[in-house]
């Protein structure tokens, strides 16, 4: 599709833009970028009011495709993902089978060849997220994984950490960690405190999250390597990272939006849809992750997407841990953040497109001409309430529901298409 967006506010973290204009999108590109741009033989769209931003990359989402597709698919993710503002995605591992061979990759990457986004996927760093041995890094590297986890369970012997840390160097890949210890955790399903205490539920203590990632940082800096930490929630965890990188330690790490609007508390009603891992915590770690975001602490935020089917989440004390993302993020993120005026718009999108880009080393997020016009546009003076039942998602299990959250998407462009519209 050749388009002509006109007359809309264009903002760029890489380029420094922040001003009003015109994008020529054509074959797939940025063609050109100006005022009172025209062209003949391409449709015309009066963004007026609207804003133009890099679609967005979510370095940290389920699929649940291979094996698990009932609660998602690739498809169905990218439908999600499109109408959250996402041109592009990272998928994690934790599948049937696990994404630990050539042919589960292949099998990733042919479907998405259809999707409505990108598709990046994430290897295991042990065979099948066991623990036992590494996956053979290198292989997995030239069959399209373009990161390293076992998201969803810890690596819990230091010493394999270690060693996939110093491989991951050597091949030049991402490696990032599920900060959890699992004998800690010991069969908890919401943080221990006050809220655990009244339900009579065991809790997963802070101190599961915090020495992981006290490890990891300890191995890094050991081994002169880098670590990327998954889905921080604790004051504690992003002390232990804003001192490293004091120290000069190779760690980053991330975050969701459910950390910066809510806290246990949410657990009282009972509602599976508010379970989750790492999972919510206080509101002291809630402000701890404002802060850490504000002082730069916090590389990029994340959905950590985790599709789940109604009836798995209907059992309070059984249901698994997890919620959708995709839809409600830059929202969320948004109304946590810019229109709360903790950090500006710009700084929004470089957490959201530019920096995870730059993690795991693709290339793209810029509205600069010649660049894949992976564009999306969005109205931030525009409110709505997240209603769980119009997701585009298979699933519905969003903490967010009946929130009026601002910043609304309007339109995603994926290469050129418009694959996504408010309208």
């Amino acid at each position: 599709m050749n388009l002509l967006l006109k007359t809309v506010h264009m903002i760029d973290p890489a380029q420094g833009m922040d001003c009003v204009g015109d994008i020529l999108v054509k074959d797939g590109k940025i063609a050109k970028l100006g005022q009172n741009l025209e062209a003949d033989g391409v449709k015309v769209l009066d963004a007026a009011g609207l804003y133009a931003a890099p679609g967005l990359f979510d370095m940290h989402v389920h699929l649940r495709d291979p094996g698990f597709t009932a609660k998602e698919d690739i498809l169905t993710g990218c439908e999600a993902a499109a109408a959250g503002g996402f041109t592009a995605v990272m998928c994690m591992p934790n599948t049937n089978p696990v994404t630990d061979s050539e042919e589960v990759l292949s099998y990733i990457l042919g479907k998405a060849s259809h999707a409505k986004a990108d598709v990046y996927p994430v290897a295991s760093i042990t065979a099948g997220m066991n623990g036992e041995r590494l996956s053979d890094f290198a292989a997995l590297k030239a069959a399209g994984a373009v990161a390293f986890s076992d998201d969803g369970k810890p690596v819990k012997n230091a010493a394999m950490m270690q060693q996939a840390m110093v491989e991951c160097k050597r091949i030049g890949a991402l490696i990032a960690s599920h900060c959890e210890d699992l004998d800690i955790i010991d069969g908890g399903i919401i943080n221990k405190g006050k809220v655990s205490e009244t339900l009579g539920v065991k809790g997963m203590d802070r101190s599961s999250e915090d020495s992981i990632t006290a490890r990891e940082i300890a191995l890094a800096q050991a081994t002169g390597t880098a670590i990327h930490i998954c889905h921080v929630s604790t004051r504690g965890s992003f002390n232990f990272i804003r001192s490293a990188k004091q120290w000069g330690v190779q760690v980053t790490c991330e975050t969701a939006p459910h950390y910066m609007l809510l806290t246990e508390e949410k657990l009282l009603s009972k509602d599976a849809n508010f379970r989750m891992n790492p999972p919510l915590r206080t509101e002291d770690d809630r402000q701890a992750v404002l802060e850490a975001i504000q002082d730069g602490t916090v590389d990029a935020i994340v959905t950590d997407h985790a599709p789940h089917t109604k009836e798995e989440k209907s059992d309070f004390y059984k249901a698994p841990n997890g919620i959708i993302g995709l839809e409600t993020s830059f929202a969320a993120s948004y109304t946590a953040l810019v229109d709360s005026g903790l950090i500006s718009l710009s700084r929004l999108i470089e957490l959201m497109t530019v920096n995870p880009r730059k993690l795991v080393g693709i290339g793209g997020g810029s509205l600069k001409e010649g660049e894949t016009a992976d564009i999306f546009l969005f109205d931030p003076q525009e409110s709505f309430v997240v209603d769980k039942n119009k997701m585009h998602s298979k699933a519905s299990n969003t903490a967010f529901d009946g929130m009026t959250l601002k910043g609304k998407v309007k339109y995603t462009l994926h290469r050129g298409e418009i694959v996504y519209s408010d309208r």
